[in-house]
């Protein structure tokens, strides 16, 4: 027969490797979700541009005919985009359809 001391001393030693074991799964889990973001936030304005190192999506300039490495917005502008300029605004229409000149 299991006295009650032996009896809390297992059932103690239960929590805590099921705790233990939680917190690893729980460390595990926003690993992977820091990992998922960084990944998300360097590719997730690209759509199918090539970037550089940085993430910067690399793009050649109409309005001043060159090439760039360009951080892009949440809606596939760069950095340089100057709303209303024609220029700008193909180039912002060409980076949303994936079908900008790339170097």
């Amino acid at each position: 027969m299991v006295d009650r001391r032996e009896l809390e001393r297992l059932f103690r030693t239960g929590l805590q490797s099921a705790g233990q074991r939680y917190e690893e799964f729980r460390r595990s889990s926003e690993r992977q979700l820091v990992d998922a973001r960084s990944e998300y936030q360097s590719a997730k304005h690209v759509s199918g541009v090539p970037t550089d190192d940085a993430g910067r999506a690399k793009v050649v300039c109409r309005r001043f005919a060159e090439r760039r490495a360009a951080a892009l917005d949440e809606e596939f502008r760069p950095a340089c985009y100057e709303a209303g300029h024609p220029d700008c605004e193909g180039c912002h229409e060409d980076l949303r359809e994936g079908r900008i000149e790339t170097w």
